[in-house]
């Protein structure tokens, strides 16, 4: 017979696996099963991808050169914002120009004062893009194919003003690597069931694409000029809607980025990003939250229900949280490339409530003010 403890506690945890089913069933599996509409024709709009850096010529000599090869028939520029850097960078790019004529670096050669982080470089960016499309990426990311650029502009149809793509991390040995990986399936599956729900509140910034005229309409950053991240994410949040946004989860639109390679930088790096979030819109924040706030009880009420109420019953709710998310994330993982997680996906899901230990912090201290 159950006590009125064992009922509390399976009653707790039978909630927070109810909420948890909620958003594997209403939300992730529409990426799951996401199915784009086929075109019966493909469109080449002009195109001006747009990459900010400071001090990074190394990326930009492993990298760049991928993004100015595309195949690409219509016209495209490549505009590369060298943000008042100290290395070998201005030399590079002016050397590059030589031989790409679509490349267009742009120098800054002063700090703009009062905006910190990345805004006012990719802001000067997209002043002196000649084309309506614009495509971000970073110095550090790689196109996965000569056809990114290509399949990210052809997903914008009529009405069509934002579009979110995947930015995947190289595949390495290493836990640190398993865990980096995961995070970034994990932050995926999010923003992109979300837009597919009609409901986007966000986009990185290593794969995303708008139209000029969206970023003026919005007064670009000035929002959130005072905040040093958010120049993807704080953006997408203000701008986007059900029926301007689109998806591309095709593996050729990929773009690939170098993975941290110790914890303290990753770390610092996952700071930077999720002190943003704090300024997402309000619908977006409950929803958010109330996710992480039940994908962070649910293993330790799943203890508490072993230990304090009946095993099988708990053992039972368990299982079908435990079978509904290993389908959705198998056909989530194979979408965006990432099903060599699949094997340790559960550890990895329990690995999340230390995850959210140990950034919660993040939502209240004070962000770095550098974007690099």
């Amino acid at each position: 017979m159950l006590h009125v403890t064992d009922i509390v506690v399976l009653s707790a945890f039978g909630i927070i696996t109810f909420v948890q089913l909620f958003f594997l069933l209403y939300f992730f599996r529409r990426l799951a099963f996401y199915s784009p509409k086929v075109r019966t024709e493909t469109r080449e709009h002009p195109v001006s991808v747009i990459i900010c850096t400071r001090d990074e010529a190394d990326n930009l000599s492993a990298n760049l050169p991928g993004v100015l090869l595309q195949q690409y028939r219509s016209s495209s520029e490549v505009i590369v914002v060298n943000d008042n850097s100290v290395d070998d960078t201005t030399y590079f790019l002016e050397g590059l120009h030589k031989q790409f004529r679509n490349l267009r670096p742009v120098h800054l050669k002063q700090e703009a004062l009062h905006i910190p982080g990345k805004k006012y470089p990719l802001s000067v960016g997209i002043k002196s893009a000649r084309y309506e499309i614009l495509l971000m990426t970073d110095a550090d990311c790689v196109p996965a194919s000569e056809n990114w650029l290509q399949k990210m502009q052809d997903a914008y149809a009529d009405g069509t003003e934002i579009v979110l793509g995947y930015g995947a991390y190289q595949k390495r040995k290493g836990l640190l690597n398993k865990l980096i990986r995961f995070e970034t399936f994990h932050s995926a599956l999010q923003y992109l069931s979300f837009a597919l729900a009609g409901m986007p509140y966000m986009g990185v910034g290593r794969n995303l694409s708008y139209k000029r005229e969206l970023f003026f309409r919005h007064k670009g950053f000035s929002m959130h000029n005072h905040i040093p991240g958010g120049d993807d994410d704080l953006f997408i949040n203000m701008a986007a809607n059900a029926g301007s946004t689109a998806i591309v989860i095709d593996k050729d639109a990929f773009t690939v980025s170098r993975p941290k390679t110790s914890f303290k930088d990753w770390i610092r790096q996952k700071y930077r990003h999720y002190s943003t979030g704090r300024h997402y819109k309000l619908k977006h924040r409950l929803l958010l939250g109330l996710y992480s706030s039940t994908h962070f009880l649910f293993y330790p009420l799943f203890v508490a229900s072993l230990l304090l109420a009946d095993w099988r019953i708990a053992s039972a709710i368990f299982c079908v949280r435990f079978v509904t998310q290993g389908i959705i994330y198998y056909k989530c993982m194979d979408r965006l490339d990432e099903k060599s997680l699949w094997v340790s996906y559960w550890l990895l899901d329990i690995w999340m409530f230390f995850y959210y230990i140990l950034f919660i912090p993040a939502l209240w201290k004070k962000p770095s003010q550098s974007w690099n």
